[in-house]
Parts: structure tokens; sequence; C-alpha cells
């Protein structure tokens, strides 16, 4: 797909209230969303192959540990716009964008979620403090799952 075309829909997309596009042309397809305003588009050539995630036998640490279904949580939940893969950093090496107890502005990135190679920064839609970080890190989430609870 053209470059040129792709950066025509990115410009579409700014420019109206479509939260999101997806072009197909042949066996290259492009989707662009908008998740905020902060949100990184990177166009993607095909889609990603669907991997299986395999359930991690080993204890993780309290802060980054998702909550047990059925818990209560007092604070706001910060939930996924999108189908993707949720990262708690910008890259693996880097350090995560927050820990249980992190003092969060709203509009502060908290976590990113990639959906067909486009990685998505989400933002904080409140100012508090992270209570929970309910996924693990690399781990599939679902459309509106939720993400990180915020008091």
């Amino acid at each position: 797909m053209d470059i040129r075309k792709v950066k025509k829909l990115i410009e579409l997309l700014e420019t109206s209230d479509i939260a999101e596009i997806e072009i197909k042309e042949g066996e290259e397809s492009v989707r662009i969303s908008r998740a905020s305003s902060a949100a990184q588009q990177v166009p993607a050539a095909a889609p990603p192959a669907v991997a299986a995630a395999a359930a991690s036998t080993e204890p993780n640490t309290a802060d980054s540990k998702p909550a047990a279904s059925g818990s209560t949580m007092k604070g706001k939940q910060i939930n996924s716009p999108m189908v993707g893969t949720f990262y708690r950093a910008s890259s693996p090496s880097s350090p995560p964008f927050v820990e249980v107890g992190t003092h969060v502005k709203e509009g502060d990135v908290v976590c990113i979620v990639e959906a067909m190679k486009m990685m998505n920064q989400i933002e904080a839609d409140q100012t508090g403090v992270v209570e929970a970080i309910l996924v693990e890190d690399g781990e599939p989430v679902e459309f509106d799952q939720p993400l990180i609870s915020i008091v």
C-alpha cells in the first residue's frame, strides 16, 4: 500500500469524528485507530499472526499481579479501547509506565495496547494513584477489558 494513501487516511481520521478505519487492498491491510489524542499510529503491512497466550506458572510480584475475579476494586478502571496485546512499557528494556502506587495525572500514559502492529498509548482519564494492574505484560486483551484501576 502506498504510504501517501496511509498518510491521507491518517489525515482523514484526524479531521473527522471517526475513531477507527480499516482498509484492505488484496493481501495488504491497514487499520488506523484513535484511542486517545496521544495514540501512536503506525501502519501495518499485513495482519499479525494470532498467538495463543501460555499461562504462566511462575508467581508474579504483587505490583503486577492481576486482581482475582470477584475482587472489589475501589477505583475507576481504565478499559482497553480495542482488542490487542497489553504492554506495561514502551519496549522490553524500558521501565513500566506505572507501578501499583504510582501517582498519575489525567492524560498520563499508563500502558500500550498493540493492535495490528500499531502501538496505541492508553492514557489515564483521571488523576489518582494506581490501585492495581489487572493484566500481565504481553497478555492479549479484549475490547473494554479492565486494564488498570486508579483511586
